[in-house]
């Protein structure tokens, strides 16, 4: 168990509920892991994509969660900064890291390779290559991964404007990298949360023209991040459907018969992960001020307006019906304002405790201290995750006195 259990009033030696928590009335957010979901997903991954997984580290950059999802089967980490590189070698020294992030910095390049043994590199344009070609000495042991500029129509969040080569421009790089490449690569990002398979089928028949157009040997492609999980208002088919498309599209490419498939999943490996405990401080109306928002683990609620799960957690159960509520966090900060609408019962008062789910991806790992505003109190539970895409059950379950939308 967790060390904050203790500080928490709540027995260090046996696992215990969300609501049991809630009853010990924290003062400060409090962060619920379940490694037991990200275990799970990482199963799930490592069983039933039919590639490679790597877990894009941005999305939780826990020691703890990195640990559970290489029990889970995770033996390979999309890292993007030499800071993540450093922290994964330290916390699983026999990982494989992928230095994915497309524009690096030299020394950064240099440090990964000759300290960390980091031997793949992504990149989006002549200039990089040159740059990790120089800051690796020339060797002749390298993957190379070139990004590929792909649509995100079918993602609600776009990363099609940053990074990757577009597809008019991609013969040249392809052909200069292959020169220097031990084994050459073709990756893409289709956005975060692709609520379609086709997101990728799409994006393969670029991978294809590109293939085409420069006549050369791929031994890799790398479809990325963007697998979704479960929030309101955005409940996407099975995972099942995007692998099958996925490895569809992959058979029908022009690649080496020994070709690998590969990708960087991100959210759908962590989401599931944690939630926060937070307690109302003032109601206004449809408005709860709550403790912790924006510059904590809301930053999405509050910047792109995302929908998380949210539960009541009180004895006997509130039998009010709900309402959509909006969220202020703590801070001075008129920003620090989550939309919503958050579906509470309508008599959701000062003083009670709220958990708001699917918090493992991008939740924690935006926290910041701004206006003195934080916490770090963690600890581990037994429940479900309020939603999932990995539980197999045939009618919705119930848990902690609430419904999960399988």
């Amino acid at each position: 168990m967790h060390k904050h259990h203790r500080a928490l009033g709540v027995a260090p030696n046996k696992a215990v509920s969300v609501l049991e928590i809630a009853k010990a009335r924290p003062v400060q957010p409090v962060t619920l892991i379940r490694p037991h979901a990200a275990r799970r997903a990482a199963r799930f991954f490592s069983e039933k994509f039919p590639g490679r997984s790597l877990y894009a580290v941005k999305a939780n950059p826990s020691p703890a969660l990195l640990e559970t999802l290489w029990e889970g089967g995770i033996t390979h980490y999309d890292v993007a900064s030499i800071a993540e590189v450093r922290l994964v070698a330290r916390t699983l020294p026999d990982a494989v890291l992928c230095f994915m992030h497309p524009v690096k910095a030299e020394e950064a390049i240099r440090e990964a390779y000759v300290t960390h043994g980091v031997r793949t590199f992504s990149l989006d344009s002549q200039e990089e290559l040159d740059k990790i070609v120089r800051a690796t000495d020339g060797a002749a042991d390298l993957t190379l991964c070139v990004r590929l500029r792909v649509s995100s129509d079918h993602s609600k969040l776009s990363l099609a404007s940053k990074f990757g080569v577009d597809l008019a421009d991609a013969a040249p790089l392809l052909m200069a990298a292959r020169q220097v490449a031990d084994a050459l690569g073709i990756c893409f990002h289709v956005g975060s949360q692709a609520m379609s398979p086709q997101a990728y089928s799409d994006a393969m028949a670029r991978v294809r023209a590109a293939i085409v157009s420069a006549a050369v040997t791929v031994d890799v492609i790398d479809v990325g991040g963007g697998f979704p999980s479960s929030y309101p208002g955005m409940e996407p088919p099975p995972l099942e459907r995007y692998f099958r498309t996925i490895h569809e599209a992959f058979e029908s490419l022009p690649v080496s018969y020994s070709a690998e498939l590969w990708c960087e999943p991100g959210r759908a490996l962590s989401a599931e992960y944690a939630s926060l405990l937070v307690r109302v401080e003032r109601r206004r109306g449809d408005e709860l001020y709550i403790n912790d928002g924006a510059y904590g683990a809301l930053f999405d609620a509050a910047h792109i307006g995302w929908r998380f799960p949210v539960s009541l957690l009180r004895e006997p159960d509130s039998h009010a019906r709900s309402i959509g509520f909006s969220f202020y966090g703590p801070t001075c900060d008129d920003m620090d304002r989550m939309a919503g609408p958050f579906e509470l019962p309508a008599d959701t008062a000062v003083g009670d405790f709220i958990e708001i789910g699917m918090l493992g991806a991008y939740g924690c790992a935006m926290r910041t201290a701004f206006n003195g505003f934080t916490s770090d109190e963690t600890v581990e539970v037994e429940d479900e995750p309020m939603t999932s895409l990995y539980v197999e059950q045939a009618e919705p379950a119930h848990v902690a006195g609430r419904v999960i939308k399988l």
